[in-house]
């Protein structure tokens, strides 16, 4: 339920004048704002940690085959659901929002519509499930994926209800349904992985874990976000879908960008091991385990990208205003600023995950991960820093109306994954080399990506960052990075201190080159006292 506004709002007085009806209730949507802002940031953050220890969990339950199992069967049931829940949650938060006074009419109609094509979306990957097997050459994760439809099908009911909180501005109350269905999952996932594993093979465990905490969150959702009510508020059926498609079509490209290397590497490690002479169960583990280690460098290098994306929720209405307003210079120093906070930020976290890649692996995998993954991980993290760059342009692009532009880089970054993939690691020994090929085919695709980005980009834009940014984050990385290549593994508790040391190199060479200077010192302290003040002021 929304609260009612406090009533104290419209009576306070200060030095004898009364308060400003407008002026406080504009504070009280600003706080609600900001809460509501906290809110979801801190889902994110307790998704992010929850995954990880998912992540590193599973295969001490299952096993390294396992786990790369169970990682070939969410590379391919995550392109659906991750379609579905973003355009879902878009789609449905702007038809409540853009229906003042009738939202709750708004969500009952597309709800239906959501409803009517939540069996269909399902009966459809379960369709094609048994061709998705046949081309990973992986009878044996059909289960899991049949599994996967029905969790497709209750993704499809329950995102378009944490929409209808977003559209409804309740934001809390969608962080909080966020948090806890990253809990279930976790619990679900990796008790029945345990529990079940025994029983049947483990990516079949997992997979029913993921279903039954999907099935437990969808009755909390509707109980807490409501049905709505009937009436002739919201848009048609038609109006509806026609804001759901240029969604989806984005979030498919996007998504099988960031699955394609994986995707691939399933079926060539598979080839491989024919060519080896290797077959039967042995073949099956083999390659199995191969896809557990790439998985298992997958999860570091990808976390700029997740712990970057918030910059994208900044950037992009502040771009957006900007261009409406026809305000060129404004968009062009937006960028240029965005662009170099995030060089900045990407290649530290790079520095650590390619610098320290064996020993951040070591870490949190079993030592199999470390040596099948340790180099692979050292270039996928490159390519990776260069898809958190391209997330960033393309988002750029797209709140300057360059949809088309951002769709298309999109789609032709997807290819350029696959050709390359496609091209260079069949032919690899089936061994780690798989990895290093298929690590290096994506890194080089996404570079590629990232330099055609950036010419749209200034194009759209007149700017981007320059030159000299550029030049001393690449010098600041090499030396972190091989100031990290020459620790030695000395235990878990000593990996702490190995990321200090990396931290501390990069940012002596970005303090003696000149890019962080005493000014960026005083905007972070200037940042962190205005929200002290204002922490003080509430």
């Amino acid at each position: 339920m929304r609260q009612a506004p406090d009533a104290m709002t419209n009576t306070g007085s200060v030095e004898g004048k009364s308060a400003d009806p407008a002026d406080s209730a504009g504070e009280e949507t600003a706080r609600g704002a900001g809460r509501g802002g906290l809110a979801v940031a801190a889902a994110k953050v307790w998704f992010i940690l929850v995954g990880l220890l998912q992540q590193t969990l599973l295969p001490r339950f299952i096993g390294m085959d396992g786990y790369g199992a169970f990682s070939t069967v969410l590379a391919i049931a995550n392109i659906p659901n991750n379609v579905v829940t973003t355009s879902s949650i878009q789609g449905v938060s702007r038809a409540v929002a853009g229906a003042p006074g009738r939202e709750e009419e708004a969500q009952r109609r597309v709800l239906l519509i959501h409803a009517a094509l939540a069996p269909c979306l399902a009966a459809v990957f379960a369709v094609f499930a048994p061709l998705a097997a046949e081309f990973e050459h992986a009878p044996h994760i059909l289960v899991p994926l049949r599994i996967f439809a029905c969790v497709l099908f209750v993704y499809s009911l329950y995102t378009p209800l944490i929409g209808a909180l977003n559209g409804k501005r309740r934001f809390v109350a969608q962080a909080s349904l966020d948090m806890t269905f990253a809990t279930l999952r976790t619990i679900g996932l990796l008790g029945a992985a345990y529990w079940l594993g025994r029983r049947m093979d483990g990516p079949t465990g997992a997979a029913i874990g993921v279903a039954v905490a999907a099935a437990a969150i969808l009755p909390v959702a509707w109980a807490l976000s409501g049905s709505g009510r009937a009436g002739p508020g919201g848009p048609s059926v038609g109006t509806h879908l026609a804001a759901l498609g240029p969604i989806a079509l984005g979030q498919l490209f996007l998504n099988l960008l960031m699955q394609a290397d994986i995707w691939l590497l399933r079926r060539f490690a598979h080839e491989s091991g024919e060519t080896a002479g290797v077959a039967g169960e042995a073949l099956r583990t083999a390659t199995d385990s191969l896809v557990g280690a790439y998985r298992a460098a997958q999860l570091f290098a990808f976390l700029p990208y997740q712990l970057l994306l918030s910059i994208t929720f900044i950037l992009f209405p502040m771009v957006a205003r900007a261009h409406s307003q026809h305000d060129s210079d404004a968009v062009a120093s937006y960028v240029r600023t965005g662009f170099r906070l995030a060089l900045i930020l990407a290649g530290l976290m790079v520095s650590c995950t390619s610098g320290l890649a064996p020993d951040l692996l070591r870490f949190a995998f079993p030592k199999q991960a470390a040596d099948q993954a340790g180099t692979a991980l050292r270039i996928l993290a490159l390519g990776q820093g260069a898809f958190t760059l391209f997330g960033i342009e393309t988002t750029i692009l797209v709140s300057l109306s360059r949809e088309r532009s951002s769709a298309v880089l999109t789609a032709a970054a997807s290819f350029l994954v696959a050709s390359f993939c496609w091209s260079i690691v069949p032919s690899a020994s089936f061994d780690s080399a798989l990895l290093v090929r298929t690590a290096s085919a994506t890194s080089f695709a996404l570079l590629l990506a990232v330099v055609v980005g950036a010419i749209f980009v200034r194009r759209a834009a007149g700017s981007f960052a320059s030159t000299k940014t550029l030049l001393r984050t690449l010098l600041a990385m090499a030396a972190a990075i091989a100031v990290g290549t020459q620790l030695p593994w000395r235990g878990r508790p000593f990996v702490l201190i190995e990321v200090l040391l990396v931290v501390g190199t990069y940012l002596a060479v970005a303090i003696a080159t000149g890019e962080l200077t005493r000014a960026d010192a005083k905007l972070v302290r200037t940042t962190l006292g205005r929200k002290r003040r204002r922490g003080a002021d509430a």
